[in-house]
């Protein structure tokens, strides 16, 4: 389990929601912690499949308040590795994780109802760090 997303990184501009990252060998694996997560308050949205047949989604309310994503999905995975990565540069590199928190400022005032958007908007600036990332990945 990896704690990603942007409250994993110190000092970021967030929304409250601890987004948690648990890697399985196999998704087929998936049911059996499904069932054992259920009577932990985590609620299993297999809606979300359709959109992402990659990982299982889940979600948690503290107090009612939604708090914690939770995305299974294989370690071997696209998602697992774009993740990671994205987390761990900002966290190594202060000046671009600023840059982030810059954008989502920007990027959440200019769509402040539209999710969706707000999310897409975001995604050349994370590719761009992503390719960093592998890059200094490889040549370290």
């Amino acid at each position: 389990m990896e704690h990603i997303g942007s409250t994993a990184v110190p000092g970021l501009a967030v929304k409250p929601i601890v987004n948690i990252i648990a890697g399985l060998r196999r998704l087929e694996d998936a049911p059996q912690y499904i069932a054992a997560l259920q009577p932990l308050s985590w609620r299993y949205a297999p809606e979300n499949e359709a959109s992402f047949p990659e990982r299982r989604y889940f979600d948690r309310d503290l107090a009612g308040v939604r708090a914690e994503h939770l995305h299974m999905v294989e370690t071997a995975s696209e998602f697992w590795e774009r993740h990671l990565l994205f987390s761990d540069f900002l966290r190594a590199h202060r000046d671009v994780a600023q840059e982030y928190a810059q954008l989502k400022r920007e990027l959440a005032n200019k769509f402040r109802d539209q999710r969706d958007t707000y999310t897409d908007a975001k995604g050349p600036f994370i590719r761009q760090v992503e390719a960093k990332a592998r890059a200094e990945r490889r040549y370290s």
